[in-house]
């Protein structure tokens, strides 16, 4: 009887631990899917992703076709310049219907051409300046960037364009000589940024811009919060390029877009982009790191990954922007190990440049006309 009892008893304990360890199971689940739900709050954001990725893959194919690559010059990656037209055109666009969602796509891959043209152009006589000279291009893009926002969401996507086609060029070096193939990425990057919006039909949402400060930024100066926010992200850039010019950095241009796009509509509002890309660098670059060697044995693999962490960047934008970033710095590091950079001084320093780009916008939207939270 007592054997019984005791056998009875061990299964009723076993019992209860196995509904404790279902319970537990349960929990966490629900923890991981309502994380999941803060995430992706919704289906159009996954679309986006999908769109991001196709847009960019269908500029790289058909920047890479024969027919495209002899009429440029050797070195001059077509596919690379259209790709980056188009991924950033898809993503700051944000409309509801076709009509306008083409409309600001192809509005979005001319001024990103334009400003690559414009980098293209007076690149020879910055660069007679020695160090930082090129870089100082950039800080006009960064000024354009805070300041077109003023005319709401197609200008924001205008002025971010403007500075991603100057980083375009002057990360692949382009000549003056090289002018013509800038014009025959634009219509590929177009195609390949319209056509995937055009079947995703209206399954997206609009985007939502965070309002700008109804006051003057700074009491005595008749400054417009735009122009305010124009400044704080210019003379960012504009440190970044005599800190490069003193001391020398790998990766200044890196340091610059981090003090760009941390600008935000308060200088609260900048803490916390500077806070989270922090976040999200810190996570993103090392797992990228940890994944060098895939990068360099099975680089089918890495593409894949980065097409997935793409999709979780739409995904994330913009209310998890240290998802995002840890998402995009991974994509950074491995896309550069697939493409042959596996020195990893020079990837740890665009992750930590990257941090000191952040810091300076920081600082910059605390000193130059620093604005207020705008309450709604």
């Amino acid at each position: 009887m007592d054997d019984e009892q005791h056998i009875g008893g061990a299964k009723a304990r076993l019992a209860d631990s196995a509904a404790t360890l279902a319970r537990s199971g349960a929990s966490r689940v629900q923890a991981a899917l309502a994380w999941i739900d803060r995430v992706d709050p919704g289906t159009h954001r996954r679309i986006k992703g999908l769109r991001l990725v196709t847009a960019y893959g269908l500029a790289a194919a058909l920047g890479a076709l024969q027919d495209v690559t002899q009429r440029v010059p050797v070195g001059v990656s077509v596919g690379a310049l259209a790709g980056g037209f188009a991924l950033w055109a898809s993503v700051s666009e944000a409309r509801t219907t076709r009509y306008e969602s083409t409309r600001d796509l192809a509005v979005l891959c001319i001024a990103a051409a334009f400003g690559a043209l414009m980098f293209t152009l007076f690149a020879p006589v910055c660069r007679e300046m020695g160090r930082g000279g090129a870089e100082l291009l950039l800080v006009t893009g960064a000024f354009f960037a805070g300041y077109l926002k003023r005319f709401g969401l197609t200008g924001a996507g205008i002025g971010s364009q403007l500075y991603i086609g100057q980083l375009l060029a002057y990360g692949m070096d382009l000549k003056p000589g090289v002018s013509w193939a800038i014009l025959i990425a634009l219509p590929i990057g177009m195609l390949a940024a319209i056509v995937p919006r055009v079947l995703s039909g209206p399954a997206e949402h609009p985007a939502v811009l965070p309002a700008l400060a109804s006051e003057p930024a700074h009491e005595g100066y008749a400054i417009s919060p735009a122009t305010a926010m124009g400044l704080q992200a210019a003379c960012g850039a504009l440190v970044v390029v005599l800190v490069n010019r003193l001391v020398g950095l790998a990766e200044s241009a890196w340091a610059i877009t981090a003090c760009v796009y941390v600008v935000a509509t308060s200088a609260v509002g900048t803490a916390e982009r500077v806070r989270r890309r922090i976040y999200g660098t810190l996570v993103g670059v090392p797992i990228g790191l940890v994944c060098l060697p895939l990068a360099e044995h099975w680089p089918l693999v890495v593409w894949v990954l980065s097409a997935f962490a793409m999709i979780v960047y739409a995904m994330a934008l913009p209310e998890r922007y240290d998802i995002a970033c840890g998402a995009f710095a991974f994509v950074l590091v491995v896309t550069l190990a697939a493409s042959g950079v596996h020195s990893v001084s020079l990837l740890a320093a665009r992750a930590w440049e990257t941090l000191l780009g952040g810091a300076l916008g920081l600082v910059a939207s605390r000193v130059v006309f620093p604005l207020r939270v705008v309450r709604e």
